[in-house]
């Protein structure tokens, strides 16, 4: 039952920040990670079954100055090399103004995405999940889960991005691009699991997840006007 009802606050939180109040994403996001920590209560899960007590949070903070920075080099040296300076060109961060681009880094992404996603599927789905069956079922579950949770807004990026339109514009290179972006976050699941459990906090994924979708937004902000393109 209490599973259930995860999957449920999950799909209506998809379905509304995809198709049905997109405008209300962040609100949408922290309703529903609040929703989901209250099921969590209910399924009995303490603090530390979470990533999220004390010691969890010391530990985490220490590996997340390790990942932020390893993110920023692997970006940075990926700018610099021409075959794979194409995967940041994204036309969904270009025409962001100074403001919005702001508002994605320092509250759509923290506030919305990583808090919402890393509460459900590195934190109370992956400790529900690990309390029945096992840390290997935990992680096969929330990453399955994850990539599929990424099915309605990938729809668009085979036409945002410019190494994904490789695949096509048209029905099937839609259809491919979402089976890559699916493929994709799956295997990120598995490594964000990964690092839950070795770290011991909901934070250290929490870290990496935001760093890579943050820097990732100023990268494709910034390169066109690197390039001294308006």
């Amino acid at each position: 039952m209490r599973m259930f009802c995860v999957l449920a606050v999950l799909v209506a939180a998809n379905l509304l920040n995809n198709w049905l109040a997109p405008d209300a994403y962040v609100p949408t996001c922290v309703a529903a990670a609040a929703a989901l920590l209250l099921i969590a209560r209910w399924d009995g899960l303490t603090r530390a079954d979470l990533g999220l007590d004390k010691a969890a949070l010391h530990r985490g903070l220490r590996w997340s100055f390790v990942l932020v920075g390893a993110v920023i080099a692997v970006f940075l040296a990926g700018l610099a090399l021409p075959v794979t300076r194409e995967a940041f060109e994204d036309e969904r961060a270009v025409g962001l103004t100074v403001g919005k681009l702001l508002w994605r880094v320092l509250i759509r992404v923290p506030v919305g995405t990583v808090l919402l996603e890393e509460i459900a599927f590195r934190g109370v789905l992956w400790a529900m999940v690990r309390r029945r069956r096992g840390t290997a079922w935990a992680t096969a579950a929330s990453s399955s889960l994850f990539g599929l949770w990424h099915v309605l807004p990938s729809r668009g990026l085979s036409r945002a991005n410019e190494a994904v339109a490789v695949l096509g514009t048209g029905p099937a290179g839609t259809a491919l691009s979402v089976a890559a972006a699916v493929v994709a976050t799956t295997a990120a699941g598995v490594v964000l699991c990964e690092l839950r459990r070795r770290s011991g906090s909901l934070l250290a994924p929490a870290s990496l997840h935001w760093a890579l979708n943050g820097f990732g937004y100023v990268l494709a902000w910034a390169l066109p006007r690197w390039r001294g393109v308006p």
